[in-house]
């Protein structure tokens, strides 16, 4: 599952992020990283962006960037 396809509400741990060079070290700069908590806070009225808490911020992703972060529902 990807984080694209959480509900709002829904909590999540981080399992692999397939994204290549520079995207991946942006996503990673960010916080995202492997085995981390993310919860989905909601997604806008179009569908994108969505927004997320992780390591107790929250932060806007685009739908194209969270399809490429792999999470496991906890």
């Amino acid at each position: 599952m990807t984080l694209r396809e959480l509900s709002p509400g829904q909590a999540a741990k981080v399992v692999a992020i397939n994204a290549e060079g520079g995207f991946k070290r942006r996503i990673m700069d960010m916080g995202i990283t492997t085995g981390i908590a993310i919860k989905m806070i909601k997604v806008a009225p179009l569908g994108d962006p969505i927004e997320v808490t992780v390591r107790g911020y929250q932060l806007s992703l685009r739908k194209e960037e969270a399809s490429s972060i792999q999470v496991e529902v906890v």
